[in-house]
C-alpha cells in the first residue's frame, strides 16, 4: 500500500492527515503528487469529490516558502466563494503544521480585513478572480513572488466568463512559476490555458471523462405549474437529503418560501446572498439542519457534499452539460442516486433535447412516488433562535399553512389568510409563530391575522388589536387587514389608545367590522370631523 510518505510528503503533514483519519492516498493523489512535488506543471482531469484538493494542496504546502508583507508566494484560483472556503478549510490545519498562513479572498467580505491580513503577511491565497483583481488594482498586494499557481475547476471558470481575468492574473505572477491545473473536463477553453500558461505539463486523467449517467435513476415527471411545490415536497420527504436547482435567484427565494410554508426545513443558496448568509446556508445543509438545499447553478460545480440522495431539476438546466453537472451532485463515490425533472408541458421538447445531449432515453410519466427509494434522514434541531426564525423555520403546517401571499413574509403582519382552506397561514408580526400546527396568529401581540379560507383572514399593524386568529370578518382579500405606509404605524398608535376595536383607525381597513367606517372613520383622532368617505352604517367594503 502506497502511503503519503512514499509520495514525498513531509512527516509533519502526514501526522495531521493521520489525525484526520486519512492514511491512504486516493488515485488522483497517487498520480498527481509525485510530479507536482518535483515542480513540474500538471494538467489533471478529475471529477469533484475525487480528492483533488489534497492532490494539489499537499505539494503546494511542501513547496511554498514564507512570504514577505503583501507579497504572497502561492495562489489558488477558484470560480466560487464556496469552493474557496472549502479549500481553505482543508488546507488550514495542514498549513498550521507547516507554519504557513492561508487566506480566502472573495467578494462580499471586508476589503479592510483583507488588507490588514496582507499587511501582516500571507503565504497562500485562495481567491476568486474578481475580488483578487480589485485588490491588485488598489495595490493591496503584488503577485510577483508567486511561484506556485493552482487553477481549480478551470472549465467552470470558462463557463462563468472568468478566462480573461484569470489570464491577466497569471501574467502578473512570476514567469518561472509552477502552474497546476485541475478540471472536470478538458475542453477547448481549458486547452487555451494549457497551451499559453503551462510548460510541458504532465497530463493526468482520473475517472470517466464525463459524469456517468448510468449510476443515477432518471425520472421525468409531467406536472402542472401549481403542483410543482407539492410534488417537490413529497419527493424530498421520501428521497431524503436533496438539492433542488432553479434557474434564477428570484426562483430560489420563491421556492424556498413555498417549501418552508409547507413545513420543510430548507437552505437557499445563490449569488445574491452575502457571504455570511451563504456560509450559514451551506452549514445548515451539511450539518443536517436542513433537508433540502435550493440553489442556482452556483452549487452545481466544485462543492463536494456527501450523502445527497436526490437532485431535482425544478427548472430546466441550460444545456446537457449543465444537466450533467447538476445531476452529478448525487451518485458520488460509487453510490447510487435519483434525478427528478419536474416537467411542464411547454418544457417537454426542451427536456427531450437534453436527453439526447446526455445520452439517456426516459419516458415522461405522471409522478409516482413508488419509484423513489426511501432514504432515512435525521433532522438535527437547531438551538439558534435567529435560525429558527429564518425562512426554513417560519412556515406553518403543510396543508393548512399556505397563506394567500406566503403569510409570514412581512414583518409587520400585513399578509394573512390561508389560500388552501386551512386555518393557518396568518401570523406575521415581528415575531413569528413557532408552532408547526394549523393555528395562525402570532405568539406575541405584535401582529395579527391568520387562518380562514380563501381570501379571508384578519390583519393588523405592528400592534394592531384588530387581527383575529379565527379568520376575520372581512369578505374580500383587499379588506383583510391591508395597510399602507401609514396604516401599520397608525394602527400601532391607535391600539395604544384602545381605539382599534371600535374601528377608529386611519388605515384602509373598511370591511364589515364593528364600527368600521371608510378611509377615515368619524371619531378618529386623526380626523375630528366626519369624513365624506366614511359609511355611516359601517358596512362599506374596504376599497382602499
Amino acid at each position: 500500500m502506497v502511503s503519503f510518505s512514499d509520495l514525498g510528503i513531509e512527516d509533519s503533514l502526514v501526522r495531521v492527515l493521520r489525525q484526520q483519519g486519512i492514511d491512504e492516498p486516493f488515485e488522483v493523489q497517487r498520480e498527481a503528487i509525485p510530479d507536482a512535488m518535483l515542480g513540474r506543471d500538471v494538467c489533471c482531469r478529475a471529477p469533484t469529490g475525487s480528492g483533488k484538493t489534497l492532490a494539489f494542496g499537499l505539494p503546494l504546502l511542501s513547496r511554498t516558502v514564507q512570504a514577505k508583507i503583501e507579497m504572497p508566494t502561492a495562489l489558488i484560483l477558484t470560480p466560487t466563494r464556496e469552493l474557496a472556503e472549502q479549500i481553505c478549510n482543508v488546507l488550514n490545519p495542514l498549513a498550521w503544521a507547516a507554519n504557513l498562513d492561508v487566506l480566502a479572498v472573495y467578494g462580499g467580505t471586508s476589503y479592510q480585513k483583507q488588507r490588514k491580513a496582507f499587511s501582516n503577511g500571507v503565504d497562500i491565497i485562495v481567491a476568486c478572480p474578481g475580488r483578487l483583481e480589485d485588490l491588485l488594482e488598489n495595490d493591496y498586494l503584488t503577485l510577483e513572488d508567486v511561484a506556485v499557481v493552482v487553477i481549480d475547476e478551470a472549465d467552470r471558470m470558462a463557463d462563468m466568463g472568468f478566462m480573461e481575468p484569470v489570464c491577466r492574473i497569471l501574467d502578473q505572477c512570476a514567469p518561472d512559476r509552477q502552474t497546476i491545473l485541475f478540471s472536470a473536463t478538458l475542453d477547448d477553453d481549458v486547452a487555451l490555458l494549457v497551451d499559453k500558461y503551462q510548460n510541458d505539463p504532465v497530463t493526468i486523467e482520473v475517472g470517466p471523462k464525463q459524469v456517468s449517467m448510468e449510476s443515477m435513476k432518471h425520472l421525468f415527471w409531467m406536472v402542472r405549474g401549481q403542483e410543482k411545490p407539492d410534488i417537490a415536497f413529497d419527493a424530498i420527504q421520501k428521497a431524503g437529503r436533496s438539492i433542488l436547482f432553479c434557474r434564477t435567484r428570484a426562483a430560489v427565494d420563491r421556492v424556498g418560501d413555498e417549501l418552508s410554508d409547507l413545513g420543510m426545513m430548507v437552505a437557499t443558496l445563490h449569488g445574491g446572498l452575502n457571504q455570511k448568509q451563504r456560509e450559514k446556508a451551506m452549514q445548515r445543509f451539511t450539518t443536517s439542519r436542513a433537508k433540502v438545499l435550493i440553489a442556482t447553478d452556483v452549487a452545481a460545480r466544485g462543492i463536494d457534499i456527501e450523502g445527497v440522495h436526490c437532485v431535482i431539476h425544478y427548472d430546466p438546466p441550460e444545456n446537457g452539460k449543465a444537466y450533467k453537472h447538476r445531476s452529478g451532485r448525487t451518485a458520488r463515490a460509487g453510490s447510487i442516486g435519483t434525478v427528478i425533472c419536474i416537467v411542464q408541458n411547454p418544457q417537454r421538447r426542451q427536456y427531450q433535447r437534453l436527453q439526447r445531449d446526455v445520452g439517456i432515453r426516459c419516458e415522461f410519466t405522471q409522478p409516482d412516488f413508488e419509484d423513489l427509494p426511501a432514504n432515512d434522514f435525521e433532522l438535527i434541531a437547531s438551538n439558534d433562535r435567529g435560525e429558527r426564525r429564518s425562512r426554513g423555520d417560519r412556515g406553518n403546517s403543510r396543508r393548512g399553512g399556505r397563506g394567500n401571499d406566503r403569510g409570514n413574509s412581512n414583518r409587520w403582519g400585513n399578509k394573512s389568510g390561508g389560500r388552501r382552506g386551512g386555518s393557518g397561514g396568518g401570523g406575521g408580526g415581528k415575531w413569528y409563530d413557532q408552532k408547526r400546527n394549523n393555528s395562525g396568529g402570532s405568539r406575541k401581540p405584535y401582529g395579527g391575522g391568520g387562518g380562514g379560507q380563501r381570501n379571508s383572514g384578519g390583519g393588523g399593524g405592528q400592534r394592531s388589536s384588530g387581527g383575529r386568529s379565527d379568520g376575520g370578518d372581512s369578505e374580500t382579500r383587499k379588506s383583510s387587514g391591508r395597510q399602507d405606509d401609514r396604516g401599520g404605524r397608525h394602527d400601532r398608535r391607535n391600539s395604544h389608545y384602545g381605539r382599534n376595536a371600535q374601528g377608529h383607525t386611519k388605515n384602509k381597513d373598511g370591511g364589515n367590522r364593528s364600527g368600521g367606517g371608510g378611509r377615515r372613520s368619524s371619531g378618529s383622532r386623526f380626523d375630528k370631523g366626519k369624513s365624506n368617505r366614511s359609511n355611516k352604517q359601517g358596512s362599506r367594503q374596504g376599497r382602499y
